[in-house]
């Protein structure tokens, strides 16, 4: 905010005017708060698996099923393509990025709705809440990779150079799950009927995205370019190039990055548009 102000033995006259253009999303306030972002985070970890029996166990159930049932019917029975690479191998690597960026988007869309004592209590960036609900992702991420180097050891693959390209489709994944996070987080405040149609929104995605079939099965043209607008489309081919070295993601995937990045700067400014509403209306 700006104020100007004149003498007051004239008369006071203040005025006041929003912040613009890159002052209003004021980031230097995030780093501030970096302490907060990393309890958000840690909070976040502790209530996801806090009274269940098997406790961080079930990051690693969720994708082996997923692996397992795939394996069967698309592999087996359906004998889909999978690039020369063992079928359970290709699926689990493209559910590493989808898991990340699935599991982010439904943590950020509830995040403001679920900390409202929070919010309405004390100030601090709200952003941070969304934020923290996607980057904790990245430590079931990590279990995950784990779990995909002893796979790749039973089959005997070895990554290629490409691997090296890894922590930047990370990074992508992750800038596209807050983008979307962001949008999501602060619509639901406002319509409760966000948080209803997420399940909807994740599994058309989850159909739309090459997690259980190679991307050479949709064939070229207009469809294809569609296809790849969608932002998923080049991590998750990223992921099994870096991995395996097999083909590597369309050069029309970069669109979609451009696309994330439009998304995600454009979210930054609605959301602190609305921040000040928040504690009124959640």
């Amino acid at each position: 905010m700006s104020a100007q102000a004149h003498d007051a033995s004239a008369g006071a006259t203040i005025t006041i005017r929003p912040a613009s253009g890159w002052l209003a999303l004021n980031l230097a306030e995030l780093w501030e708060y970096r302490e907060l972002l990393y309890f958000l985070i840690w909070r976040d970890l502790k209530v996801r698996y806090r009274q269940t029996a098997i406790g961080v166990a079930w990051v690693v159930i969720q994708p082996l099923a997923t692996t397992a049932i795939f394996a069967v019917i698309f592999g087996r029975l359906a004998g889909l393509p999978s690039e020369g690479v063992p079928y359970p191998l290709f699926v689990f690597a493209a559910l590493l990025p989808w898991q990340l960026f699935s599991g982010g988007i439904s943590r950020a869309a509830v995040s403001l709705v679920s900390n409202a004592n929070l919010l309405t209590k004390v100030y601090f960036p709200r952003l941070l809440v969304p934020l923290a609900a996607v980057l904790s992702g990245i430590v079931d991420l990590s279990v995950f990779f784990v779990i995909l180097a002893g796979m790749m050891g039973w089959y005997r693959v070895t990554p290629s150079w490409a691997v090296l390209t890894l922590p930047l489709l990370v990074v992508i994944a992750v800038l596209a799950a807050m983008a979307i996070g962001i949008w999501l987080a602060a619509f639901n405040v406002r319509y409760r009927d966000v948080q209803q149609a997420i399940p909807f929104l994740i599994q058309i995605w989850f159909l739309a995205s090459p997690v259980a079939y190679s991307g050479s099965l949709v064939p070229a043209g207009p469809w294809r370019v569609l296809y790849n607008l969608n932002p998923m489309t080049g991590v998750i081919q990223g992921f099994r190039w870096a991995l395996f070295g097999k083909t590597p993601p369309d050069p029309l995937a970069w669109v979609s990055v451009a696309v994330i990045v439009v998304l995600f700067v454009a979210g930054l400014f609605y959301f602190r548009r609305l921040e000040d509403s928040f504690a009124d209306v959640v």
